[in-house]
């Protein structure tokens, strides 16, 4: 985690309102910091930073424009219902927002009618072959407010800014039908697949699409978007597709893939349609010496069956997501409460739009996160391991997924070292550490905190599988990983620990917990894969190294931030996973003193990590919050975490680094990190057990 970079309806046809309602994770009136629309991968994430959809143009997840229109008509009157432009149409009045986990739904009204907008990104976590679909469904849904007749037409557009890193670049477009779909498509006109890793960019190769069902008898053009917007708010209808010498720039053209819809008279039944928008992006990780491929084709799927296939599952997908949406927002609040559901349901899409799946030549899934806003960096272990908790609570392929490529570098002839690495490059390319040394000497690595933070992984997948045999695979690594810890762990050097921002330290303390819990982490891996004894002989030594802990870190009413600091303080986060994978090698008042402690330091929007400076991490704020007790002590840390979310000034998808005084970001955004929210969810071993199952399909 760096400082280098501060820089519903649908089932509307199928479900009443009301029952849509009553789903909602919490109170109406939340204000994210910025609502999730469409989210896939870090390259295809677009985000509404504002209150009102009407109140701002949509953007990429790193600020740049991704524009999304739409306007509808009623009774020959047009408002506008997404997007900032075209500023001389009145706006609709939005009536409510609610973000779930795999949906956002707005409302719209006035008189005449009501409308119901929704955005669903079918990321079914139990399902990878429709979780990696680069597609997203959107819904309208219209319905009389006065029981009169109106006629309606809707409109929708997609910006070519979507297929671009910078709007100074030139873009191609064609306008094709497929088995039952009216599509559109538009793309750079270099196409260089994984042309350069960074941090702050876009994708510039592949295709973005635009794709509605023929039975709906949508009207498609591309053209450009002052174009689009004068035609259809004067006459309710799409002009003709314009004629242009291929290829434009972006800035001089702003050409739009356009769709729109005449309903008729619309008036208690609701009239709905929908669209598809998806990003083909051909080639999605150079991986060494290889360029892989999105997931969803690893079959030898075309994009254009995916279409096909995407479109002919609307009504299954949306009953399931909706199905989904509401038995885990129900778990989330029995878990943590209704304001703990509503931060999860606000980071689970986020989190998994963090990753990019694909397939290795062997055909296996790959998970890669990016450290977005962090520095770029690909597969970053403490990354990997403040995320860990998402997929430790739901998919057992999806660990193996993300833990495989580290593993596998790890074993290589590239890493010479005796700890885990810090990452396997820069975004999107998976070809050998960047961060600290490198793969050339161990200058600002990371040796204690990567090494703990794998091995800690391992074991939690073991104890929810029941077994070890996915790190039994790596075992020669395991052991040489544990016999660093062993040596080193107990009193850290003068090194980086994931809060590198905050610079090098030595004797830490939380450091230190870490590398004894992966050591007892080490001792369950023995037991289970069959070496009893050296298990119980690491066992014992970790019991004593975790009560020379508590006499060492001990002061007063709290734990210090490094053994030689005395009058110092630091969140032990970490030493959830002692509670969480049942070692009890620390006593239960160590942590209700903690608890205590944690709830007179803490501010306004949440706890500081230490007493240096007064910013925070809400993943780790929710994972110091879970040694609690009690649900009490829990919401008296957590909530603030979401008091924060509302309150923050900066429009950004969730920054998980910021000022617990002010709510202000310090640094990071539209982070996987925030998917450590769900390890309240591991607290519960029956919860655990659920999500963890096999899914249904």
């Amino acid at each position: 985690m760096k400082k280098t970079a501060f820089l519903i309806f649908f089932l509307f046809a199928i479900l009443p309102l009301p029952a849509l309602e009553s789903q909602a994770n919490s109170k109406a009136d939340f204000r994210p910091p910025s609502v999730p629309l469409i989210t896939h991968d870090p390259y295809f994430s677009i985000w509404s930073p504002a209150d009102r959809l009407t109140d701002m143009e949509t953007v990429h997840w790193t600020g740049a424009e991704n524009p999304l229109h739409s306007l509808i008509r009623v009774d020959g009157r047009t408002y506008r219902i997404m997007g900032s432009h075209p500023s001389n149409i009145e706006p609709m009045k939005q009536l409510s927002l609610k973000v779930l986990p795999t949906s956002t739904v707005y409302e719209f009204g006035n008189t005449n009618v009501k409308l119901t907008l929704t955005f669903t990104s079918p990321l079914l976590v139990k399902d990878i072959e429709i979780l990696a679909r680069p597609v997203t469904y959107i819904t309208w849904a219209v319905t009389s407010a006065d029981g009169m007749d109106h006629e309606v037409q809707i409109y929708f557009d997609c910006g070519s800014e979507l297929a671009v890193n910078t709007q100074d670049q030139y873009v191609t477009w064609e306008q094709t039908n497929t088995e039952g779909l009216k599509t559109e498509k538009i793309g750079s006109k270099e196409q260089k697949y994984l042309n350069k890793p960074g941090d702050n960019v876009r994708i510039d190769w592949g295709y973005a699409y635009l794709s509605v069902p023929e039975n709906q008898k949508p009207s498609l053009s591309i053209a450009r978007r002052n174009t689009l917007f004068d035609s259809f708010s004067k006459t309710g209808k799409l002009p003709e597709q314009e004629v242009f010498s291929a290829p434009v720039r972006v800035n001089e053209g702003h050409i739009s893939m356009a769709s729109s819809w005449d309903l008729g008279k619309s008036r208690m039944n609701s009239t709905s349609v929908w669209a598809m928008v998806a990003y083909d992006d051909i080639y999605s990780i150079r991986y060494f010496d290889g360029d892989l491929k999105g997931w969803w084709q690893h079959k030898g799927m075309s994009f254009e069956k995916l279409l096909v296939t995407s479109a002919a599952e609307y009504e299954t997908l949306m009953k399931r997501c909706h199905s989904f949406d509401k038995d885990l927002s129900r778990d989330l609040v029995k878990a943590g409460g209704e304001k703990y559901s509503q931060m999860c349901a606000l980071a689970y899409r986020q989190c998994i739009a963090a990753h990019k799946l694909v397939s290795d030549k062997q055909g296996n899934p790959l998970f890669f996160p990016k450290e977005n806003f962090s520095n770029g960096c690909i597969a970053t272990v403490d990354v990997i391991y403040p995320f860990s908790p998402f997929t430790l609570l739901f998919s057992s392929e999806l660990t193996k997924a993300m833990l495989k490529p580290v593993l596998e570098y790890s074993s290589s002839s590239r890493w010479k070292f005796p700890f885990a690495p810090h990452d396997l490059g820069t975004y999107p390319y998976s070809t050998g550490q960047v961060y600290g040394g490198g793969e050339n000497d161990e200058a600002d690595q990371m040796p204690v905190e990567e090494t703990g933070n794998m091995i800690i992984i391992l074991a939690a997948l073991a104890k929810a599988e029941g077994n070890a045999s996915f790190a039994k695979q790596y075992w020669s690594l395991v052991e040489k990983w544990a016999g660093y810890l062993m040596s080193k762990g107990f009193d850290p050097e003068n090194q980086l620990c994931t809060d590198d921002f905050a610079g090098h330290l030595a004797h830490n303390v939380n450091l230190s917990a870490k590398a004894i819990i992966a050591l007892r982490s080490y001792a369950l891996l023995c037991e289970m894969n069959g070496e009893k004894a050296k298990g119980a002989g690491v066992l014992e030594k970790t019991r004593k190294m975790a009560s020379d802990w508590i006499k060492l870190a001990s002061e007063g009413d709290h734990t210090l931030l490094a053994y030689d600091q005395k009058g110092t303080w630091s969140q032990k986060y970490n030493l959830v996973w002692d509670k969480l994978l049942d070692f009890n090698l620390f006593p239960p008042e160590l942590f209700r003193k903690e608890i205590s402690y944690y709830k007179k330091v803490q501010a306004e929007y949440g706890m500081p990590l230490d007493n240096r400076e007064r910013y925070s991490k809400n993943d780790w704020i929710t994972w110091s919050a879970t040694m609690a007790d009690n649900l009490e002590d829990f919401q008296a840390i957590f909530d603030p975490v979401y008091h924060y979310a509302e309150s923050t000034p900066n429009r950004v998808p969730l920054s998980d680094w910021y000022i617990v005084d002010n709510a202000r970001q310090t640094g990071f955004q539209a982070r996987s990190v925030v998917g450590g929210f769900y390890i309240k969810m591991l607290e519960d071993k029956t919860l655990w057990k659920k999500w963890f199952a096999p899914a249904e399909k």
